[in-house]
């Protein structure tokens, strides 16, 4: 029985953490197989570069890859692309050729962090609904326009391209795959043994991070969105927005997504979920009190919203992050 074949792809400018957090996940799997004496396959790691040898990561560490791209003709079963400012500015162009021709044979594709911006030049994003790091989501969706990008989620699966938030949503997607693979006994003692936590969905918003949102370079655009952050709880919708900034509803919708990067809608959203979490984690008001002043009208809107956005209740959001709650 073969192992899985997972290859990280790493390249000058790369986030050290990107690559070294989903390797020791794997690199503990195995571990936690052999100690389990469980005779099924694990994992053959392989870090994989331009040319073989040493890497400067972002941060001035030197990470070694062990082959050259060149090099690689076995199958792939794991393709994972860290990120790092050396991806985000777009001067890969053999990394990028490379990707495009083994994305395509690999079992499944993974990005870590602005990973998503190499595997979107590579073409392996197309059509897709990725993430990527909150920070650099509007660049990437105004790079990529045939790329469909949600900033919040800690993790997305969409059709064999698995895509992850920001550093340590590494760790997160490489125990989601994991638990694809080998189960969830193996990924609960990985995670133990890591001692990061095994059960933060992918449809878990990225918490600890601000709500991202770009500023709008058109004055109709920047207006509507003064009008959004001041008036969360009123008449936000587009037909109202539109009259107000003096645009024709179907034009101010496509201008604001080309300049923010997401719908206006979505947009909304993400904002009212934001203005709920802080009511939530500062006051003890109830949550139709929370719902009528954020925007969302009742209780059970709030609800489905956060379940959307943040793959959790509003009330077991309470009781994990606010001391409100407790």
């Amino acid at each position: 029985m073969a192992d899985r074949r997972i290859v990280f792809t790493a390249f000058p400018g790369i986030q050290p953490l990107d690559l070294v957090g989903p390797h020791e996940v794997f690199a503990s799997a195995v571990r936690v197989l052999e100690g389990l004496g469980r005779n099924e396959p694990g994992y053959e790691l392989c870090i994989a570069a331009t040319s073989a040898g040493p890497v400067a990561t972002e941060s001035g560490m030197t990470l070694h890859a062990t082959h050259a791209l060149a090099e690689l003709t076995d199958p792939i079963h794991t393709l994972i692309i860290p990120g790092g400012d050396g991806a985000v500015e777009d001067d890969q162009p053999e990394l990028v050729a490379w990707l495009a021709e083994s994305g395509r044979r690999a079992e499944r594709v993974a990005t870590v962090c602005t990973g998503t911006f190499l595997a979107a030049a590579a073409g392996i994003c197309d059509g897709k609904r990725v993430t990527t790091h909150w920070s650099r989501a509007g660049v990437l969706a105004q790079r990529y326009p045939n790329v469909d990008v949600d900033p919040d989620p800690i993790y997305i699966y969409d059709d064999g391209l698995w895509t992850s938030a920001g550093v340590t949503a590494g760790i997160d997607i490489a125990l989601a795959l994991v638990e694809h693979d080998l189960g969830p006994e193996v990924a609960r003692i990985v995670a133990r043994y890591l001692v990061v936590y095994l059960h933060r969905p992918g449809g878990q918003s990225q918490f600890a991070t601000p709500v991202w949102s770009k500023s709008a370079e058109a004055a109709p655009i920047r207006l509507a969105c003064e009008i959004i952050h001041d008036e969360l709880g009123g008449d936000l919708s587009v037909d109202a927005l539109a009259q107000r900034v003096g645009l024709s509803s179907r034009h101010f919708t496509r201008r604001f997504r080309a300049e923010i990067g997401e719908p206006v809608g979505r947009h909304i959203e993400r904002l009212r979920v934001e203005a709920a979490r802080q009511v939530l984690e500062t006051e003890s008001v109830g949550l139709s009190s929370v719902a009528s002043r954020c925007g969302f009208g009742t209780a059970e809107t709030l609800r489905r919203a956060f379940h959307r956005r943040l793959g959790i209740s509003p009330d077991a959001y309470r009781r994990q992050f606010t001391s409100a709650g407790s």
